[in-house]
C-alpha cells in the first residue's frame, strides 16, 4: 500500500453542542447545570456544570428532576442546533474547501497547502476558525490538527472543551499512549474486546503491533485505522452533502403516560407521516419499517415489517403498522413514548413494483404526496395530514418537534 504525501487534517467538535446552542440563544444559562431532552423523557445533551455533579447522558428526565433538583431542563429545540451547525460550517468554509459534515456538531476540513494560500501557519488558522466561531455565534469548539482523519479525532478530544491539540508524525506517542483503545473512531465495542483480550489497551498497543499481525487478526477496515494512526492518510474527505441513509426514524414522547389504544396508534401515524416526509424529500424509499413502543418504566416493545413493495407513503405503512400493533400493546401497560423507523433505504428511481399490482396504490399515493408537498413547501408544514394523526396533533404535549430544518439530524 502506497503511502500518500504528509496532509494537515483538521477536525472541529462542538462542545456541549446543543446546550451550547441553548446558551448562545439565552446568555443567562452561561455557567449552569442545563439538560435538554426534557420532550423525550431522557437526558440527550448536557453542560460540563451539570456533568460535573453527576448527571450524565441517558439519565431519565424524572431522575434528574429527583436527584438534581437545581439542574435546568429544557425541551431540545432542533431547528436551532441545525441552524447553528450549518453557520458553524460555513464559517469553517471560509478558510478550506473540501469540509466534510461528520454528524451535526463536527467536520473534517483538508487544510494541506493553506499555510501558503492563506499566509498562516495552521495553527493560526485553526485559531481563527475557532475566534469567529465563538464571536459570532458564541459557541465553544475543540479543534485537532493531525496528518489523518482519525488522529485528528484523537487531537480534538484530547482537550475538551475549549481545545486545540496539534498531533504530528514525530509526536504521536505521547498522545496514544493515554488513549483507550476503545476511544479510537471505528473500533466499537466487540472489536475493543477481542483486542483487549489479546493484550491490547491503548491506541499505542494497537499501532506496536506489526502489519503481518494486524493482517491476520482483523479485517481490512481495522488495517486502515491502524495505518491512520500510524500517520499514514488513507481515509480521504469527502466533501459532497450526504445522499444515502441507512435509516429514518421519528420518535415522540408524550406526558401523561397512556394506554388508550386510539392516541398511541394516532402517535405512530404522525411518527409515520414524518418520516415518509423525509424519505420523500430525498428522494428514498423503506424497503422495511419497525415500530415501538416504549413503557413509562422505559421497557421497549418493537415489531419489524418487510415491505412487498418499497413505498414512502404514510397511507401504506400505517395500515401495516396497525395490523401489527396488537403484537408490541399490552392493555395493562402505561407507554410514553412511540417511534417509527424506516429502514433499507432505496433510491425512488430503483423501486420495483411486485407482480400483484401493488404499486398501483402506492403510485396513486405518490401523485398525491407530490402535490402535497409542494404545497407545504410553498405554505408551511401540515397543512394537510392523515386523520389517525389527529388525536396526536391535538394533543402535542411540550417539547419543540423537529421540523424539516432536522432532516440530517435524524438520519442514523
Amino acid at each position: 500500500m502506497t503511502v500518500k504525501r504528509t496532509k494537515t487534517i483538521l477536525h472541529m467538535d462542538g462542545d456541549a453542542f446543543f446546550v451550547g446552542v441553548e446558551v448562545a440563544k439565552n446568555p443567562k444559562l452561561r455557567g449552569k447545570s442545563v439538560v435538554t431532552g426534557e420532550e423525550r423523557g431522557i437526558v440527550s445533551a448536557l453542560s460540563y456544570e451539570a456533568k460535573a455533579i453527576g448527571v450524565v447522558r441517558g439519565m431519565p428526565i424524572f431522575k434528574v428532576k429527583k436527584d438534581f433538583p437545581n439542574v435546568i431542563i429544557l425541551p431540545g429545540d432542533y431547528a436551532s442546533y441545525v441552524k447553528y451547525s450549518g453557520m458553524m460550517f460555513d464559517i469553517v468554509r471560509r478558510y478550506a474547501d473540501d469540509v466534510e459534515e461528520y454528524s451535526i456538531d463536527e467536520c473534517f476540513a483538508d487544510l494541506t497547502g493553506l499555510e501558503r494560500t492563506l499566509k498562516m501557519t495552521y495553527k493560526e488558522i485553526a485559531e481563527r476558525i475557532k475566534k469567529e466561531i465563538n464571536d459570532e455565534l458564541d459557541l465553544s469548539i475543540s479543534i485537532g490538527l493531525a496528518p489523518t482523519k482519525v488522529l485528528a479525532k484523537v487531537a480534538s478530544k484530547y482537550v475538551k472543551p475549549n481545545g486545540l491539540t496539534i498531533i504530528e508524525k514525530d509526536n504521536t506517542k505521547e498522545f496514544l499512549v493515554g488513549t483507550p483503545i476503545e476511544k479510537i473512531w471505528g473500533i466499537g465495542p466487540k472489536t475493543s474486546e477481542s483486542l483487549k483480550i489479546k493484550g491490547i489497551k491503548t491506541a499505542q498497543d494497537f499501532i506496536d503491533k506489526d502489519i503481518d499481525w494486524i493482517k491476520r487478526n482483523y479485517s481490512k477496515p481495522i488495517e486502515v485505522l491502524w495505518r491512520e494512526l500510524r500517520g499514514e492518510y488513507l481515509m480521504e474527505i469527502d466533501p459532497n452533502p450526504k445522499t444515502e441513509y441507512s435509516s429514518i426514524q421519528k420518535t415522540q414522547s408524550f406526558h401523561p403516560a397512556t394506554n388508550d389504544k386510539v392516541f398511541l396508534l394516532s402517535q405512530l401515524s404522525k411518527n409515520i407521516e414524518g418520516a415518509c416526509a423525509k424519505a420523500r424529500y430525498y428522494h428514498l424509499i423503506p424497503k422495511k419499517v419497525s415500530f415501538f413502543l416504549k413503557s413509562q418504566n422505559f421497557q421497549f416493545s418493537a415489531c419489524s415489517i418487510k415491505l412487498h413493495t418499497p413505498s414512502n407513503s404514510p397511507e401504506i405503512i400505517n395500515s401495516l403498522v396497525e395490523k401489527k400493533f396488537t403484537e408490541v400493546y399490552k392493555r395493562t401497560i402505561l407507554y410514553r413514548t412511540t417511534g417509527v423507523t424506516l429502514e433499507e433505504l432505496i433510491p425512488d428511481s430503483v423501486a420495483q413494483g411486485d407482480l400483484f399490482g401493488s404499486n398501483a396504490v402506492s403510485d396513486k399515493f405518490s401523485v398525491i404526496h407530490k402535490q402535497i408537498d409542494a404545497l407545504e413547501e410553498r405554505f408551511g408544514k401540515n397543512m394537510v395530514y392523515l386523520a389517525s394523526s389527529n388525536n396526536a396533533r391535538n394533543n402535542k404535549k411540550k417539547g419543540t418537534e423537529s421540523d424539516d430544518l432536522d432532516r440530517d439530524l435524524l438520519f442514523l
